[in-house]
C-alpha cells in the first residue's frame, strides 16, 4: 500500500463523520509523535530535551503552582500516551463504547462527554493528591482513561442490560463488566499508581452522573455542543426556529426515533451480511447485538 492511498484511507475515515474516529486519530497520532521523539532522546542529548519538553506541555501536572503555568494539561493529558499497552487497551475501549454510545445517543455528545469525563478525572486526581500528599513532589498525570471510563460507565448505566460478546467470557452484560471494572480499579490501589485509579473512578463517576440527571431532562453535554456548533458553522447554514421551552423533558425521548431507524437499520445490515458471507463472518459483538434486537 502506497503512501497516497494510506492517505485516501485515513482522510476517507475521518470524512466519515463519527468523533470516535477523530478520537482515536489524535491520540495516536500524539502517542506517535512522543514515541519518535522518545527514541530520538534514546540517541542524542537534543532529542532527549525535546521529548521532556513536549511532554512536559501535555501531562498534567499535580503540583498546583505547575498547573497555574500549564493549565491547558487538565486537557491535554487525556490525548497523550507514552506506554503502547495503556493507548492499546484505552484505544480498544474508546473504539468498543465509544460508538455504542454513539448509536444509542449520537454523535454530537462524543467529543464533549469525552473531554467533561477527563476533566472530572483530571480535578479529582488534583484534589485526592494535593490533599492526601501535600508535600510529595510533582508527579504528572496523562493518559484517556477517564475519559474512557465515562463513556464505558455511562453506556452501561443507560443500557444495563445490554449484552457484548467478550472473548473466552461469551456474553456479558454491560452492567456487569462495568462493575468489574470499577472493582478491578479499587482492589489495585494498594499496588499502586493511585492518583491515576482515582482519575478512572472520577471519568466514572461522571458518566453514570450524567446519564442519570439526562433521564430527568437535564443534558450537560449541551453547553457545549453548543459551543461546537457555533465553532463549526453548523447553525448558520440555516436561520433558527424559536422553540418552545419544554422542562423535565430527557433528550431521551427525543432520540428514540433515530434510535430506531438506526437499530433497523443494522439489523438489515447484518441480515444482509449473513446472506452473503454466512453467520461465521459475524463478530462476537455483532452476534450479541443480533441475538438481543432481533427477537424486539
Amino acid at each position: 500500500m502506497n503512501g497516497t492511498s494510506f492517505q485516501s484511507d485515513i482522510r476517507y475515515w475521518l470524512r466519515q463523520g463519527n468523533t470516535v474516529n477523530h478520537l482515536l486519530f489524535w491520540n495516536i497520532a500524539i502517542f506517535v509523535v512522543l514515541g519518535l521523539l522518545r527514541l530520538i532522546a534514546y540517541f542524542s542529548r537534543a532529542g532527549a530535551v525535546a521529548f521532556t519538553f513536549v511532554s512536559d506541555q501535555l501531562v498534567l501536572h499535580s503540583n498546583l503552582e505547575v498547573l497555574l503555568r500549564k493549565p491547558w494539561g487538565l486537557f491535554t493529558y487525556m490525548f497523550a500516551h507514552i506506554n503502547i499497552f495503556h493507548i492499546f487497551f484505552n484505544m480498544l475501549n474508546l473504539y468498543w463504547f465509544g460508538n455504542l454510545f454513539r448509536d444509542f445517543l449520537g454523535n454530537k455528545r462524543i467529543l464533549p462527554l469525552y473531554l467533561l469525563g477527563g476533566l472530572m478525572g483530571g480535578v479529582l486526581y488534583m484534589l485526592s493528591f494535593n490533599l492526601l500528599f501535600p508535600a510529595a513532589v510533582n508527579l504528572p498525570l496523562l493518559g484517556a482513561s477517564a475519559a474512557v471510563m465515562c463513556l464505558l460507565v455511562g453506556s452501561a448505566t443507560l443500557m444495563p442490560n445490554y449484552e457484548i460478546g467478550l472473548l473466552l467470557l461469551g456474553s456479558v452484560r454491560l452492567k456487569w463488566l462495568a462493575m468489574a471494572i470499577i472493582v478491578l480499579d479499587l482492589i489495585s490501589i494498594p499496588q499502586g499508581n493511585i492518583g491515576g485509579i482515582i482519575a478512572h473512578i472520577g471519568g466514572a463517576a461522571l458518566g453514570f452522573i450524567y446519564i442519570r440527571l439526562l433521564k430527568n431532562g437535564t443534558d450537560l453535554c449541551q453547553p457545549l455542543m453548543w459551543v461546537f456548533d457555533a465553532l463549526s458553522g453548523a447553525n448558520t447554514a440555516k436561520p433558527r426556529q424559536k422553540r418552545a421551552f419544554k422542562p423535565k423533558k430527557s433528550p431521551l425521548k427525543v432520540v428514540k426515533k433515530a434510535q430506531d431507524e438506526n437499530r433497523q437499520l443494522k439489523l438489515d445490515q447484518l441480515l444482509d451480511k449473513i446472506n452473503e458471507k454466512g453467520i461465521g463472518s459475524l463478530s462476537p459483538e455483532e452476534r450479541a447485538w443480533l441475538d438481543k434486537h432481533s427477537k424486539e
